[in-house]
C-alpha cells in the first residue's frame, strides 16, 4: 500500500500541463469557460487582461486554505505544486495557436482533455481548483451534497458568463462542464462523487479515530473473520472522491497490512454526525471501547 511519491508528482505534473493545454488550445480562445476558480479567473482575465495564471493562484488561496484545514498537509503540498505549475503553464501557452474555432469540437474535446488533466491530479491527491474542497466543508453545514454545491456555484459563474459574453457561450460552457465532470469522475476512479470504503484491519478503533479526526467521517465498526488471517475488524465509511487519497494515506500509515475496497454509492439516506455535542459523545464512545 506504500505509494511511489516520485510517480505521484509525475502524474501531478502531467495532469497540470494537460489541463492548461486544454484551456489555452481549445476553451479560452473560443470563450468557453471552465467552472470554479478557473472560471472566475477567466472572466476577470477577459475583462481586465490581468495574467490568467496569477489570477488562478490569488483566487485559489482561500479555497486551498480551507482544503488544507479539511484534508491535511499532503493535500496542501500537492495542490500548491499542481496549482503553481498549472498557472505557469497557462502563461507559457498564452500565445498558443487555437486548434480549432469550431465551437462544438472545442467544447467536446476541450472538456474531455481538461477532465483527463484534472482527474489525473485528483487521483494522486491534489487539486487544481479548490472549489470542491470548500464544497466538502459546506456540505456538512448546509445538508447539501458536494456535487450540488459545486453545481450551484458553477451555474452562477455560467449565468455571469452568459450576461457578459452571450447566451451561446454560457450554454457551451455548461456543456463543457458536464463533459469535464464525467471524465474527471472516470479518471479519478469512479462514476460517482460519493464513495464507500470497506477497510479490513487489525486496528479498527485507532483507524476510526484518525479518520474522524482528519476527515470528519464516521466509521461503522464490524467484526469479521478471515478464512486464513483469523479475527479482523471491518470499517465501513462513506466519503467523497477527493477524500479517497487521504483515506488511503491514513490507513497506510497506521496499518500497511490493511485491505481497502472502494465502492460507488448511488444514494445516501440519513446523515453524518454534525454537532459538536454528538462529536464529543462519539469520541467518548470509542474511548470507552478502547478501555
Amino acid at each position: 500500500m506504500k505509494e511511489n511519491k516520485l510517480l505521484s508528482y509525475i502524474f501531478l505534473t502531467i495532469g497540470a500541463i494537460v489541463a492548461a493545454f486544454a484551456l489555452r488550445s481549445l476553451l479560452i480562445p473560443n470563450t468557453i469557460l471552465d467552472g470554479g476558480v478557473v472560471g472566475i479567473s477567466i472572466i476577470i482575465n477577459k475583462l481586465s487582461h490581468l495574467p490568467l495564471g496569477l489570477l488562478v493562484c490569488i483566487i485559489n488561496i482561500p479555497f486551498i486554505y480551507v482544503g488544507y484545514k479539511r484534508l491535511g498537509k499532503v493535500f496542501l503540498i500537492r495542490t500548491l505544486y499542481a496549482m503553481i505549475l498549472f498557472s505557469i503553464v497557462l502563461e507559457l501557452l498564452e500565445f498558443l495557436k487555437p486548434i480549432t474555432d469550431e465551437m462544438l469540437l472545442a467544447t467536446c474535446f476541450g472538456g474531455a482533455i481538461l477532465g483527463i488533466g484534472v482527474g489525473t491530479v485528483i487521483r494522486v491527491g491534489g487539486a487544481i481548483d479548490g472549489t470542491e474542497a470548500v464544497a466538502i466543508v459546506l456540505s456538512k453545514k448546509l445538508n447539501l451534497g458536494v456535487g450540488s454545491i459545486v453545481l450551484i456555484f458553477n451555474l452562477f459563474i455560467y449565468s455571469l458568463a452568459g450576461t457578459l459574453f452571450g447566451l451561446d457561450r454560457a450554454l457551451y460552457s455548461i456543456l463543457t462542464y458536464f463533459i469535464t465532470s464525467k471524465v474527471v469522475d472516470m479518471v479519478s476512479s469512479g462514476l460517482d462523487q460519493t464513495k464507500a470504503a470497506l477497510i479490513v484491519t487489525d486496528k479498527g478503533t485507532s483507524l476510526s479515530k484518525e479518520i474522524y479526526k482528519q476527515l470528519g467521517r464516521t466509521c461503522t465498526l464490524l467484526n469479521g473473520r478471515g478464512f486464513i488471517s483469523g479475527d479482523k475488524e471491518v470499517l465501513y465509511c462513506v466519503l467523497t472522491r477527493i477524500e479517497i487519497f487521504e483515506l488511503k494515506r491514513l490507513v497506510s500509515n497506521l496499518d500497511n497490512s490493511a485491505f481497502i475496497s472502494i465502492m460507488d454509492v448511488t444514494d445516501i439516506i440519513g446523515e453524518h454526525i454534525k454537532s459538536s455535542t454528538k462529536k464529543k459523545n462519539y469520541i467518548k464512545t470509542i474511548d470507552y471501547f478502547d478501555k
